[in-house]
């Protein structure tokens, strides 16, 4: 019968040959992640910088288009509630 040591070497040699075929989507994952990793830490570490401005990209709404704040010619929920 089989031993303690010899199990252990027709294991590994049975997860070698089944690794194998993952291989190379485990190695494109890893990279991935080690991208990412990479990326977040510099964000992070760009974002501590007080000297850097930050900006933020937006669209400006003016006051008489935007039909909740009841000014404009907007019918906004305040005019269709009042009757």
């Amino acid at each position: 019968m089989f031993g303690l040591s010899e199990l252990a070497i027709i294991l590994i040699v049975v997860a070698a040959v089944l690794a194998i075929k993952k291989l190379p989507e485990l190695t494109r994952s890893a990279g991935k992640s080690a991208r990412i990793l990479k990326s977040e830490a510099r964000a992070a570490r760009d974002a501590d910088e007080p000297g850097t401005p930050r900006v933020i990209q937006g669209e400006t709404v003016l006051r008489e288009d935007h039909p909740d704040t009841g000014t404009g010619t907007g019918t906004g929920s305040q005019d269709a509630s009042r009757g």
